[in-house]
């Protein structure tokens, strides 16, 4: 959360003229409660149950670009179903900037907490690992939305036919 994955996946999306898909939207959408309500009337087991219908039968097999939820990765067998839909992608940032970045945003259940900097923290040191095998690593610290995009347009050019 708050590496950019929404604003760099449409960007992306623009460029190589694909549909952007946001897993916490279309969950949204399916559900008709906000993630926020999920996380508060059913649990964060039943929102990553709902992340893993998305990728099992809401994620289209092609042309598109979608930006997953953090903690998606986590469940078993996700990975290799996510790589087997295409190029993976994971941004990274700087706890100091997540914070940043998340701040302003209530729909950050998981940082509805006293000290949203040791739950960041305390996440990247569980999932850092798995981060580390979901595809190539791309850091968003201190660089430009643009700069992110070229780099992340080399990486889908070359592990992809580019189309």
């Amino acid at each position: 959360m708050g590496t950019g994955k929404s604003v760099i996946g449409r960007k992306i999306a623009r460029k190589f003229n694909l549909r952007f898909l946001d897993s916490d939207s279309e969950i949204e959408k399916k559900s008709g409660m906000t993630i926020n309500d999920i996380f508060s009337q059913k649990g964060e087991t039943a929102f990553r149950e709902m992340e893993k219908e998305f990728v099992e039968t809401g994620h289209p097999p092609q042309g598109c670009v979608v930006a997953c939820g953090g903690g998606l990765v986590l469940q078993p067998e996700i990975l290799d179903l996510l790589k087997s839909k295409g190029v993976v992608v994971c941004l990274f940032a700087s706890v100091d900037s997540i914070l940043e970045r998340t701040s302003r945003n209530e729909n950050r259940p998981l940082l509805h907490v006293d000290d949203p900097a040791a739950k960041i923290r305390d996440l990247l040191e569980q999932r850092n690992a798995i981060y580390m095998r979901s595809g190539t690593g791309v850091s968003t610290e201190n660089r430009s939305t643009a700069d992110v995009v070229g780099h992340v347009s080399r990486i889908y050019r070359k592990e992809s036919d580019g189309s």
